[in-house]
């Protein structure tokens, strides 16, 4: 047996195991990568949903000083009435 056969036949299953193993870490770094992306994401969609919740109540807010203005202006007008039957 020729020395290159026989560093051939050592070396290519040791590259195998190494190329296996190589492949397995570089997934687990790419799916690490893939979550911490995945947790920004979700902590801007929560940022962004805290936002739009503060609006919404700014806008209930408003709405609620409008009817209550429209309330009191309608209790005005109903009186002006009540007067003149």
């Amino acid at each position: 047996m020729s020395e290159s056969v026989y560093f051939l036949t050592i070396g290519l299953p040791l590259l195998t195991v190494l190329l296996v193993f190589g492949m397995k870490y570089f997934a687990a770094i790419q799916q690490a990568k893939a979550s911490q992306a995945r947790e920004e994401a979700y902590r801007l969609l929560a940022l962004d949903i805290g936002q739009t919740q503060q609006q919404v109540v700014d806008g209930l807010s408003k709405t609620q000083a409008a009817v209550e203005t429209l309330n009191a202006r309608l209790a005005e007008i109903e009186r002006i009435l009540k007067q003149v039957e």
